[in-house]
């Protein structure tokens, strides 16, 4: 898909855009033959239509031969050229151009935000507020809302030019962003053919160029994996994470292939908008990088929503022809599923092809990925590589903190000669239904780390009060846990899910950032009633203790540990 791009993106149209918003602007309906008796509403929408074309004219009053994106190079030499426009080449980028440094970012697709802003994070987002939203009206007729349809009806083929619109607007504030900053944006295809040289093949057909650069940093991000037709045919008649939102309409009957967190997300929002979804797994459970309580408590909850996990599940073979229905799945235990649409989310990997590393000598992992060392260094003094290409947490804060770190060591005031980014205890969150965070280390990584005397184990089961109302069938688990150690129970991880577990987590992953105590967390006054307050009082009881414990806060508590 390309950015449509609009109208203010010509350079050379600017000014006679100016001139004809005045020209609209003082003839508009109020100033015409019916209003001219009022000399002073003449005036007033004069007055107005000035004020405006002095803020049109101070929006363009930047050098039009750097706006972006440019042609050609701006620079005799460069003192970072970034290549690849997703979160952390953006963050960097600006960061470096913030301290007056001459910064070029390649570009390849004219979309900028990479796969978070495009095929990620935030079209997912929106799509899972519009199937919480579902949820939430299936809910109302148990808080006595009346004539409220049980089961809603969602309007995905009206809804997705809306999500995309919003997208392009994303793109486009990206756009100015980079040029409001400084940033030069070349569209094209880059290729780095010395340490200090990138070569841009331009996207518009256009003669190659050559930028020369002090430092050049990979952040081209990564693309997702489908199998190939040799190891099971067929699986090109499916669809990958980025195909899902190019669907014009909702998929009835879907197959979703793998057990990540795109995986579940997927399968979460389809089934609460209608959709009938089948999950193959290779395992028993979901996530199996997650602490086990996540593993189970969403496993056990998915299928209890109707959706058909299929355990212990290769699939062998899709027939069927891609774009048209059915499509049948087969598996190695013989099972067989008809779908309208097979999503493959199996993994991701670099997009290093053809960026000319290999011949540099740059190490790359099997997977494509950019070897770097803790200050995001490759092998070669002058290329650096931030975001998924360099191949740790593949999230987008994670992106944007490494790309601004980069650049204030390399840029920044003296205080800033050593920054990095710690890549230890990182928050993160599924959008899954209920939402899952996490940070820090899960259950068996504590025990391997610091042994078993040394962990306890602190955990909590209830239902959130919103569910106070709703029917049994209905009521979404919550579960919090604390993985402790020492004998001062230092919080080393915290894994929580359950309604509004995605804003709750923020705040605590600053705690164990800090290095919180349980004791921490039990001096701290809870917030009452959420389900937040969970991470703040909980206590390893038993017996009539524990019966007291429940019957007060109307929470089920689950402590095990030594």
């Amino acid at each position: 898909m390309q950015l449509v791009s609009l109208p203010l993106r010509s350079c050379q149209s600017r000014p006679q855009l100016a001139s004809r918003a005045f020209t609209t602007l003082v003839r508009s309906p109020n100033s015409t033959s019916s209003h001219r008796s009022s000399s002073s509403a003449a005036t007033t929408i004069q007055g107005t239509a000035l004020r405006r074309l002095s803020q049109i004219r101070r929006s363009f009053s930047v050098n039009t031969a750097q706006m972006a994106p440019v042609t050609k190079p701006g620079q005799e030499k460069y003192d970072i050229v970034f290549i690849g426009g997703g979160s952390g080449g953006v963050a960097g980028s600006r960061r470096a151009a913030s301290y007056g440094k001459k910064v070029a970012l390649v570009e390849a697709t004219g979309r900028l935000g990479g796969t978070c802003v495009n095929v990620g994070c935030v079209p997912k987002k929106i799509m899972w507020n519009a199937a919480d939203i579902a949820e939430k009206i299936r809910h109302a007729s148990s808080y006595e809302f009346t004539n409220v349809p049980y089961e809603p009806k969602f309007n995905w083929a009206a809804f997705k030019p809306r999500r995309d619109a919003y997208i392009q607007r994303l793109n486009e504030i990206y756009e100015r962003n980079l040029e409001k900053d400084g940033v030069e944006e070349h569209h094209g295809f880059a290729r780095v053919v010395s340490p200090n040289q990138v070569e841009v093949t331009r996207a518009d057909g256009g003669e190659k160029y050559v930028l020369n650069t002090e430092y050049i940093c990979i952040a081209t991000g990564g693309r997702p994996t489908i199998p190939s037709e040799k190891d099971i045919p067929g699986a090109g008649q499916g669809i990958d994470s980025d195909g899902f939102f190019d669907l014009e309409d909702q998929p009835k009957r879907v197959a979703v292939v793998g057990a990540g967190y795109i995986a579940v997300e997927f399968a979460g929002m389809l089934r609460a908008l209608g959709s009938d979804v089948h999950v193959f797994i290779r395992g028993e459970r979901v996530l199996r990088t997650f602490d086990p309580v996540i593993q189970d408590t969403l496993t056990d909850w998915m299928e209890h929503t109707g959706i058909n996990i299929h355990k212990s599940s290769h699939v062998v073979k899709v027939e069927g022809v891609k774009g048209q229905t059915p499509l049948t799945i087969h598996t190695d235990k013989g099972e067989t599923a008809e779908v309208d649409e097979v999503i493959w989310t199996i993994g991701r990997h670099a997009n290093t092809e053809g960026l000319g590393l290999e011949e540099l000598g740059v190490n790359l992992h099997k997977n494509g990925d950019v070897i770097t060392d803790e200050y995001q260094n490759s092998n070669v003094p002058s290329i650096l590589s931030i975001g998924d290409v360099s191949g740790r947490a593949h999230l987008t804060p994670v992106a944007i903190a490494a790309g601004r770190r980069l650049s204030n060591r390399l840029f920044g005031p003296s205080k800033f000669k050593n920054d990095k980014l710690s890549y230890e205890n990182i928050p993160t969150v599924v959008f899954s239904h209920p939402t899952i965070g996490t940070v820090g280390l899960t259950e068996p990584q504590a025990r391997k780390k610091y042994g078993d005397d040394a962990v306890k184990i602190y955990k909590s089961s209830f239902r959130a009060l919103y569910f106070a109302m709703i029917d049994e069938a209905h009521k979404e688990p919550s579960v919090y846990k604390l993985i402790c150690v020492g004998e001062d129970e230092r919080v080393v991880g915290v894994h929580i899910i359950g309604l509004g577990s995605d804003e709750v987590m923020q705040g605590f992953a600053v705690a164990v950032v800090m290095g919180a105590r349980k004791e921490d967390l039990d001096n701290t006054v809870a917030i009452h009633p959420t389900s937040a307050e969970g991470d703040t009082n909980m206590r390893w009881t038993s017996g009539a203790l524990r019966l007291v414990a429940l019957l007060r806060r109307h929470v089920v508590q689950k402590p095990s540990g030594p």
